[in-house]
């Protein structure tokens, strides 16, 4: 009994001198993986201001930040495994990266897809920053494109699209070189003059300051007839700006084509 004793103390008190010994590298490791961070953070956010002034392109410039400052936390980590003498991790970590890479597919396939996925829209730039898009059944203004998902705010709601689902699905984006396509319908009465009303609407969107016929052209046109309502479709182009910017400018000629064209004596259905 004596001699086990003894050898209980002896253990505890190897575990006692070891963690002595490991007490600096652990604060140390903890110490590196800080100052890590902290560079990788400044770091980032000085590549993101300078991609931004030279790129004049937010969601490429922001994406290249937040990747340059994960690779940068990356090997962060891998230091402090070396401090610790955890060496052997580090260098599988390294050497294994094709291993890791095929099992994490698996493991993290989602993650690992919707990061691959962030990269191409990064590069490929389907849209950006304040373009007005519509995918998955959601439609709203592009607010930022992070590592995993896509940020859209849609009716004062955020809705994070995962970046995989842009890429295999439908992918609306309703701007066009800096300009956004609103349209709406108005139904008329069987027998209206016709001629007379499409006239009205193009002189409405013709006073309207929001409304730019730059490259593009102004239309109002008859696009169907229901029984004894006539479809009267109605497009035309903004510049570019807020969600609720552009809903506020579409609710006005709305308004103001309804008006004059009761004003008028247009009966609308």
């Amino acid at each position: 009994m004596e001699n086990f004793v003894q050898d209980v103390f002896k253990h505890l008190e190897n575990y006692y001198y070891s963690i002595v010994d490991l007490t600096p590298k652990f604060i140390l490791a903890i110490v590196v993986i800080l100052v890590s961070w902290f560079i990788a953070t400044r770091i980032g956010i000085f590549t993101g201001n300078r991609l931004k002034a030279r790129m004049h392109d937010r969601l490429l410039a922001t994406f290249i930040a937040r990747l340059i400052k994960s690779v940068l936390i990356i090997i962060g980590v891998l230091f402090m495994f070396k401090i610790i003498g955890l060496d052997g991790i580090a260098q599988s970590m390294l050497a294994g990266a094709g291993i890791s890479a095929f099992v994490i597919g698996f493991a993290l396939k989602d993650i690992g897809e919707n990061f691959l996925a962030g990269i191409l829209l990064a590069f490929k730039r389907p849209f950006s920053i304040g373009d007005i898009i519509e995918s998955n059944g959601v439609k709203g203004e592009v607010i930022n494109l992070n590592l995993r998902d896509t940020e859209v705010k849609s009716d004062s709601k955020i809705i994070y699209i995962p970046n995989a689902l842009l890429i295999k699905n439908t992918l609306i984006n309703y701007n066009s070189e800096g300009y956004l396509l609103q349209t709406f319908t108005v139904g008329l009465e069987y027998g209206s003059d016709y001629g007379k009303v499409i006239e009205l609407v193009k002189e409405v969107l013709k006073r309207n300051e929001e409304v730019t016929e730059k490259d593009h052209e102004d239309a109002a046109v008859i696009t169907d007839i229901s029984g004894a309502i006539i479809q009267l479709n109605i497009r035309y182009w903004v510049k570019t700006g807020t969600n609720r910017k552009s809903a506020e400018c579409r609710s006005k000629i709305i308004a103001e084509v309804l008006n004059t064209l009761k004003e008028n004596e247009f009966v609308l259905k």
